[in-house]
């Protein structure tokens, strides 16, 4: 794939395998689980869906009984420590999936691996599918909650996360990152074969004009996890209440501003037809989160960089191409965002 716009990223950060390994063979899933847990025999391993880079396995034990998580590192094995590290430090304070074990080293015969004690919950994408409108607000009011909890965590400066929690360089380097990243995708071929030049061109002026707005996000510090989306959120009903049980996936995790999160999680939001706002946003201030005067234009232009670097990717599934095509169209021509 075209990786020119994200040279001086860490290799774990970009996009290499597009699809994971979708079976894992019985010996090497009882290797790996015995491993965690001696002796131990497996009853069924089935494919949780999801995991566009590692692969994640439902693992259920006869004996002991139990139920886990066998996720696979296909991408970088050093994502599973840094998994681990952030887990480790967010989980007294976020819902995250418990740990059993971790090999972040992988080994000729073996990848890196983790196993998690399986969590029972459903997405908040799929309770979102359900239409009912008081189990999602008080979704998006824990997720709110969680968001906030989030931003207590700061590091010395913005940038890549790796493990071990250091930040080993700059998300981009100079003045206007955000606007500048947003030229390189621009400039990708494989974005031009799917977006018209005029779109392009007006996407161009778009972020540049919110440049000086921007300015203050790049100086945030942040843990940030970067793919803070509904189907990396699980639900479940506690008490008669709809709460987060876990938050997934923390490989792409970054030091800087929480409306990167914001925008990612709102990024299906309609403003006519609302379902997750107020009920999000209050609960993130509630929680101790900050935010700026015009937070949710803002959190729109942030979250239209990602959308586009997505589109710098060689190969996409059509339903996911024109799912963000129409995306980045809404958003280039929302009349509220230009200034």
């Amino acid at each position: 794939m075209d990786e020119s716009h994200l040279a001086g990223t860490p290799v774990e950060a970009r996009w290499r395998r597009f699809e994971p390994r979708r079976t894992l063979d019985p010996g090497l899933a009882e290797r790996m689980l015995r491993q965690a847990i001696p002796d131990c025999r497996i009853a069924s391993v089935t494919r949780l869906s999801g995991g566009y880079r590692n692969a994640n396995f439902k693992v259920k034990l006869d004996s002991p009984h139990l139920t886990t998580v066998l996720r696979v590192y296909e991408h970088a094995p050093s994502l599973c420590q840094k998994e681990v590290d952030l887990i480790r430090l967010v989980g007294a304070s976020v819902p995250v999936p418990e740990i059993l074990f971790a090999a972040p080293t992988a080994t000729p015969d073996m990848p890196a691996f983790a196993v998690f004690k399986f969590v029972e919950g459903i997405t908040l994408r799929d309770l979102k599918q359900t239409g009912d409108k008081e189990a999602v607000a008080q979704a998006a009011s824990s997720s709110g909650q969680i968001l906030a909890e989030l931003g207590k965590f700061h590091f010395s400066r913005a940038g890549w996360l790796s493990a071990s929690l250091a930040v080993t360089a700059s998300l981009m380097e100079g003045a206007d990152p955000l606007p500048r990243f947003v030229d390189l995708c621009l400039n990708s071929a494989n974005l031009q074969r799917r977006i018209r030049p005029e779109v392009r061109s007006r996407i161009h002026d778009l972020v540049w004009s919110w440049a000086a707005r921007l300015f203050d996000l790049d100086q945030e510090t942040s843990l940030v996890h970067c793919d803070f989306g509904m189907r990396n959120l699980l639900v479940r009903q506690e008490r008669g209440t709809w709460k987060v049980a876990a938050l997934l996936d923390w490989e792409f995790a970054v030091a800087g501003s929480p409306l990167i999160d914001l925008g990612h999680f709102l990024r299906y939001e309609l403003s006519d037809l609302p379902l997750l706002e107020p009920h999000f946003s209050r609960s993130f201030r509630n929680s101790g989160g900050k935010l700026p005067h015009g937070w949710r234009q803002l959190s729109r232009i942030v979250d239209l960089s990602a959308l586009l670097e997505t589109f710098t990717r060689a190969q996409l599934p059509e339903n996911v191409e024109t799912e963000i095509a129409e995306l980045i169209r809404f958003t280039a021509e929302d009349s509220d965002l230009h200034l």
